[in-house]
């Protein structure tokens, strides 16, 4: 398989600096253009800022790019016709020579295989809700059961059924701690009302808990949990409103697969005049912060 690291990317590796892995499903999926592009390179200076290298994950050309040089983040920003990539296409696009972006499980498949420890991301996909009908349960939770990397996220989306989200989490063995929470952050809003079955408070702990698990022997990826900065959060008791009309709206048009998180994201923004973007740009940033203190924690 033919990768290509970006030329920053590849600085690093040979300096034996740490690295993040970041998605780009936020790029062509999550976000309007030019705020994709402009909250991508904003992460990415945040990660740098940080004393760590980011590593921004795309396939392009059927080729597996870890880190993109900036014509090609340019390129992906304003793509239309891109793959959503996870694991049960991730190595269909390569073998067909497919551009795609990488969801969380296959940018935690790539990391992987790249041999990056710490992936920061806006909020992992989950149980959807109804799913005990239409069975909808994002691959990125399977993922997390097998695949050695800590995620950094704000919790689940909050458009998904969040207790069967973590309770599957749970079902498969995967660590899920509260960066200084005991309470589960529900994206857009710091507490979700469940409770974090874990909680650690500083990059070097969730270091030593790296470094315990892999002394036990145990495989898997770990989660944590990184509450959105307070000053940007939407409430639950105001967002919770908003998610049910977007949900009612996605059943209506009939959305189903994989086309379902970004037209709920889509219609938040909408619905609540832009706050969710501004929202989700801060949570993903602060995400990233995290990431890189704990890479280079990893390194100590």
């Amino acid at each position: 398989m033919d990768i290509v690291y970006s030329a920053a990317v590849a600085a690093a590796r040979k300096e034996g600096r740490a690295l993040v892995a970041l998605e780009s499903t936020i790029i062509t999926h999550g976000m309007p253009f030019p705020h994709n592009v402009e909250t991508a390179r904003a992460v990415e200076a945040i990660v740098r800022d940080e004393g760590a290298e980011p590593a921004t994950i795309a396939v392009l050309g059927g080729v597996l790019h870890i880190g993109l040089e900036p014509e090609d983040l340019d390129r992906l920003g304003q793509a239309s016709d891109g793959m959503k990539l996870s694991r049960a296409d991730f190595a269909y696009a390569i073998a067909t020579g497919k551009t795609g972006s990488t969801t969380v499980a296959a940018t935690m498949i790539a990391a992987r295989i790249a041999g990056i420890d710490v992936f920061a991301t806006g909020g992992i996909g989950g149980v959807h809700r109804g799913a005990e009908t239409s069975f909808d349960v994002s691959a990125d939770l399977s993922e997390l059961a097998q695949t050695d990397v800590i995620v950094v996220c704000a919790g689940a989306k909050a458009i998904l059924d969040l207790p069967k989200t973590l309770e599957v989490l749970e079902t498969n063995g995967v660590p899920v701690i509260g960066y200084g929470t005991d309470r589960l952050p529900a994206f857009w809003s710091r507490e979700s009302g469940l409770a974090v079955p874990l909680r650690l408070d500083s990059a070097e702990a969730i270091a030593g808990h790296a470094r315990a698990r892999r002394d036990c022997g145990l495989s898997g990826g770990t989660l944590i949990a990184n509450p959105i900065p307070a000053s940007h959060e939407i409430a639950a008791g105001e967002i919770n409103g908003y998610i049910a009309q977007a949900l009612a709206d996605a059943e209506a048009q009939d959305i189903t697969g994989k086309e379902v998180t970004p037209f709920l994201l889509g219609r938040m923004f909408e619905l609540t005049e832009g706050r969710s973007l501004t929202a989700n740009i801060a949570l993903v940033e602060n995400n990233a912060r995290l990431a890189a203190q704990i890479a280079r924690a990893l390194q100590s």
